[in-house]
């Protein structure tokens, strides 16, 4: 976020100095998970953290968990489901009757294995992952810029190398329509792909304004991003999974590290700048799937 911001290569135990003290941030999902884990150290590191997330008890309890570990913690919650776009647009207009400014925006909250339609009639995944993500972001950005140097996050996946092939990228059709997969992990790959196209693309249109843009794989997590998946099923799959602590070193790179600080429009993997797939490089279809979700949302 600035230049004096310290980067985190590992999740912390003991208080720093507050680099990011008067610098606020905005979380998706931050009520578990990597969220959660990145809202706690960013409090730790000294910033006004809000935590915007669907379940108002699961948001209380974050806010007790991150109090306990960061008692000064600057804190607040904020009611969002990504998955309504009227939900999207009240939390934006509650954080900015706030006032603030707003340095970081941390995407990252996200659903997989789920199968069906959000409240507004996208494909469940990819109208959660990234279609809440693009209205959210674009309704704070003039914020965002006012607030440069500020920075934008957006929690991808390795998943978006293995999205199905389509003639030039997308089924746009697709995007409006139920699940067609039984495991929904075709839909979670092609949400995960918007991710990265959405932030290159945001890049792009931001050059020059001091706002930098990261898309990032946090690793195979343990994490709630897999609650839809069946109980026996998910408790195989985390077997091989590395824990929240350790998924969410990438975000907090991306979000804090004066490494990358100048570095924009880039993919993140194990703190590292990584090339994403070949599609997910296409600068046509990043431009086309801004089009089309900006035309969808009105």
């Amino acid at each position: 976020m600035t230049p004096t911001a310290q980067p985190l290569t590992r999740p912390l135990a003991q208080p720093l100095a507050q680099p990011l003290h008067g610098r606020v941030a905005l979380i998706t999902g931050a009520n578990t998970g990597i969220g959660l884990v990145t809202a706690r150290e960013l409090c730790r590191q000294g910033a006004q953290v809000f935590i915007a997330c669907r379940s108002n008890p699961l948001g209380q309890t974050a806010l007790q968990s991150i109090r306990s570990a960061v008692p000064d913690a600057k804190l607040d919650l904020l009611p969002l489901d990504l998955g309504n776009l009227d939900s999207v647009r009240a939390c934006a207009a509650a954080f900015l009757a706030h006032g603030l400014p707003l340095h970081l925006l941390v995407n990252n909250a996200g659903l997989a294995g789920a199968r069906g339609l959000t409240a507004s009639g996208f494909e469940l995944a990819f109208g959660t992952n990234h279609i809440g993500h693009f209205v959210l972001t674009q309704l704070l950005l003039e914020r965002i810029k006012q607030s440069a140097p500020a920075r934008i996050v957006t929690v991808a996946s390795r998943a978006h190398f293995r999205a199905p092939a389509h003639a030039g990228g997308f089924d746009w059709a697709a995007a409006r329509q139920t699940t067609q997969t039984r495991t929904a992990i075709d839909e979670y790959s092609i949400s995960k792909l918007a991710n990265v196209l959405f932030s290159a693309e945001l890049a792009r249109r931001l050059q020059g304004s001091g706002v930098t843009t990261y898309s990032l794989h946090p690793g195979v997590v343990a994490s709630d991003v897999w609650r839809a998946v069946p109980g026996p099923l998910r408790w195989l799959m985390k077997q091989g999974m590395i824990n929240t602590e350790q998924g969410a070193l990438t975000t907090l790179y991306c979000a804090t590290s004066p490494d990358c600080a100048l570095d924009t429009g880039l993919y993140y993997d194990k703190c590292k700048a990584k090339a994403p797939s070949a599609v997910a490089q296409d600068k046509a279809l990043a431009a086309e799937l801004w089009r089309q979700s900006e035309a969808w949302v009105g």
